[in-house]
């Protein structure tokens, strides 16, 4: 399968988060398009599963949605910044804990069909409490944290409770993973 050419590429939006972008495509001689992008620059998320089996959410509103949505910890990354570095600074930020160790789940594309945003998704664990405590920006006010256990967040996974693509990822993998490691 041929990969399309780019003709033509043209920003019409520039934002705090996101570009819009649209391209003439040449996607098979002779047959171009236009494709609409929204460009951002990627993201981190980060599960944080204290030693009992806890997993430490966040409910924030999303304003697009109109709603609080439950969560793990996540943030945009800024410019030329490590993906890891973005993840444990959200959860400190976030949370106000700081983690042990760290591993990577997942690198995912959230909505490939027309962003180009790429989030990696990370376990912490061997939590403790951040001497600097929580530090949310502008905008995360109205932000609180909920300790679940992982199995009751697996669980409302299931019955349809939470509908974060991020945070189903996140919580699936490291269920997941805990399974294949108690064996």
């Amino acid at each position: 399968m041929a990969h399309s050419k780019t003709i033509k590429s043209e920003r019409l939006f520039h934002g705090r988060i996101i570009d819009l972008i649209v391209e003439d495509v040449e996607d098979s001689p002779g047959n171009i398009r236009k494709r609409e992008i929204v460009s951002h620059p990627g993201g981190s998320a980060i599960v944080p599963l204290l030693d009992n089996g806890d997993v430490i959410l966040v409910r924030q509103y999303r304003y697009p949605h109109k709603i609080f949505i439950l969560e793990v910890p996540a943030g945009k990354l800024e410019p030329n910044e490590d993906p890891l570095a973005a993840a444990q600074r959200e959860l400190q930020e976030e949370t106000g804990y700081t983690a042990g160790q760290y591993e990577k789940l997942t690198t995912m594309y959230t909505t490939p069909g027309f962003c180009n945003e790429v989030l990696h998704i990370y376990l912490a664990t061997g939590l403790k409490k951040s001497e600097h405590g929580q530090n949310l920006d502008e905008g995360e006010q109205s932000l609180t944290v909920e300790v679940l256990p992982l199995s009751t967040v697996v669980e409302m996974i299931d019955r349809g409770e939470l509908s974060d693509s991020k945070t189903i990822a996140g919580i699936l993998l490291t269920e997941r993973k805990l399974k294949a490691t108690s064996h």
